[in-house]
C-alpha cells in the first residue's frame, strides 16, 4: 500500500514536470544552431591563428593572421592583447565549449525536446554573461587596444542575437516577469533590438576610425 502511494505521489511529480517544461520553435531552434555554429567557426580560427603566432614566436619568426588587412583590422594586435587571455587561458578556448552548448541545445529543439524553467533561466543567464563579456571585449577592441578582428565581430553578432531571441523566449513563456505591453511589443517586433544593437556597434566602429575609413590618417 505505501509503495502504490509512493509510486502515485512520483508520477504526479513527473507529469507536473513534464507540464512545466517548455520547448522552443523550430525557428529558434535552427537560430541556435546556425549563431552557435558562427561563434564556433569564429572561435575555432582564432585558435589556430593564436597557435601558429605562438609556434611562431617560438621560432623566431612572425606570423600575420589572414584578417589582418591594415593597421586597423588587424586580428593579431587582439590576438596578442592582454585581453585575449581575460580569465588566463586564450579566450576562444571558452567559446569553443560555450558555442558548442548553444549548438546542442538547438539542435535538441530540433528534435522537439523540452526543458523546464530552471534550464531556460540557467541558458539565458550563460547568454548573459557571454554579451556581457563581447560588450567588454568591444570596448577593449575600440577604445584600449585599438584594432578589431574580423572573426571577433562574428562572434559579437551571432552572441548578441543568440542573446536576444533567448531572453524573448523567457519573456514569452513568463520564465522572466515583464509588463504585457513590452512582451506584446517584443514579440510583435522581435527583430528590432538585436538589429539596432548590432547598428550602434557598427556606427561606434566607424566614428571610431571616421578618418581612417576616409581616407584620412587613422
Amino acid at each position: 500500500m505505501a509503495t502504490t502511494v509512493v509510486e502515485d505521489v512520483d508520477t504526479e511529480r513527473t507529469r507536473g514536470d513534464a507540464r512545466s517544461a517548455v520547448g522552443g520553435s523550430r525557428a529558434l531552434g535552427l537560430l541556435l544552431v546556425i549563431t552557435g555554429a558562427l561563434g564556433l567557426l569564429a572561435a575555432w580560427i582564432i585558435t589556430i591563428d593564436k597557435n601558429h603566432i605562438l609556434e611562431a614566436k617560438v621560432e623566431g619568426k612572425t606570423y600575420t593572421p589572414g584578417c589582418s588587412l591594415n593597421p586597423i583590422v588587424s586580428c593579431g594586435n587582439i590576438m596578442e592583447s592582454d585581453q585575449a587571455e581575460a580569465f588566463g587561458f586564450p579566450n576562444p578556448m571558452m567559446g569553443l565549449v560555450a558555442y558548442g552548448i548553444v549548438i546542442c541545445v538547438g539542435m535538441s529543439l530540433l528534435a522537439g525536446a523540452r526543458f523546464p524553467r530552471w534550464y531556460w533561466l540557467t541558458f539565458n543567464a550563460g547568454t548573459l554573461f557571454g554579451v556581457a563579456f563581447c560588450t567588454w571585449l568591444q570596448y577593449q577592441s575600440l577604445y584600449v587596444i585599438g584594432s578589431l578582428c574580423l572573426w571577433c565581430c562574428l562572434a559579437w553578432v551571432a552572441t548578441i542575437v543568440m542573446f536576444c531571441y533567448v531572453t524573448g523566449h523567457n519573456l514569452k513563456h513568463g520564465f522572466l516577469p515583464a509588463p504585457e505591453g513590452l512582451k506584446r511589443g517584443l514579440m510583435e517586433f522581435h527583430w528590432v533590438v538585436p538589429v539596432l544593437w548590432v547598428a550602434v556597434i557598427g556606427m561606434l566602429i566607424l566614428t571610431r576610425w571616421w578618418d581612417f575609413w576616409t581616407g584620412g590618417t587613422a
